[in-house]
This record gives C-alpha cells, sequence and structure tokens, in this order.
C-alpha cells in the first residue's frame, strides 16, 4: 500500500494561503481599475465643459466647478498611486505564497513518482516470480 504525501496538509495550508493571497490581488486590482475609471470619466468631463460666462457670477461659478474638478483629480490621481502600491504589493504577496505552493508540489509529485517506482517495482517482482513457477512446472512436466 502506498504511503500518503507525508506534507499533504502544509500543501493544502499553502494552496488556502495561495487563494487568500489571490483574493487579495484580485480586490486590489478592482479598486484600481474602478479608481482609474472614476478617474478618466472626470477628466473627460472637465474636458468637455464648454459653459460660456455671461456675466460675473457666472464666470466664478465656471472657476469654482473647474477648481473643484481639477481637485477632485488630484485626489483621485493620490488614490490611484496608493492603490498601484498596493496592487503592487498585493502580487508580490500572491507571487511569495505561488512560489510556496510551487516547491511543495514538486515534492509531492517526487514522492507520488517514488511511490510508483515502489508499487511498479513490487509488481514486477511478483510477475518475475510467477513466470519462474511457470517455467518450473513447463520444466518438470516436460522431463517426466
Amino acid at each position: 500500500m502506498s504511503r500518503t504525501f507525508p506534507l499533504a496538509g502544509l500543501l493544502r495550508l499553502r494552496h488556502l494561503q495561495q487563494d487568500s493571497a489571490a483574493g487579495l490581488l484580485a480586490s486590489a486590482n478592482n479598486r484600481l481599475a474602478s479608481t482609474e475609471t472614476k478617474r478618466d470619466r472626470a477628466a473627460a468631463e472637465l474636458e468637455a465643459s464648454t459653459a460660456e460666462a455671461t456675466d460675473a457670477a457666472t464666470l466664478a461659478a465656471i472657476a469654482a466647478s473647474r477648481a473643484a474638478s481639477r481637485s477632485l483629480l488630484h485626489d483621485l490621481d493620490a488614490l490611484r498611486q496608493q492603490q498601484r502600491r498596493d496592487a503592487e504589493r498585493a502580487q508580490a504577496a500572491f507571487n511569495a505564497a505561488r512560489a510556496q505552493s510551487i516547491a511543495l508540489e514538486k515534492l509531492e509529485a517526487r514522492h507520488a513518482a517514488s511511490e510508483a517506482f515502489t508499487f511498479l517495482k513490487a509488481e514486477q517482482g511478483a510477475l518475475d516470480e510467477m513466470a519462474s513457477v511457470a517455467r518450473q512446472r513447463r520444466t518438470e512436466g516436460i522431463s517426466q
């Protein structure tokens, strides 16, 4: 009977850690994509504004609106930079978790190959023994 992989529990833990890191990475990438979409939309709206000032009050309102839009763009740019750093850290954490999983997966594959070799070697020994007994019976039957 073949032995189970002695580090199977640790491998399951590494896979759970990898899945968790993948979820955090996906979440970080989604937040970044959402912020970039908001930033692009705000920039497009600022560029598309075509209001014309007809008096001083309208001019002041237009200036205030554009200043608020520029401030929003600045805030979104800062948020986007922070989210990029967060996504990069999440990617590094995922890569580290994946590397740990891969190392154990390779050990598991070697273990499985070793167990298969041991099983096949024992099976071949049994087949050789059966063939030897059959030959011996044939030669005994011929000599009688």
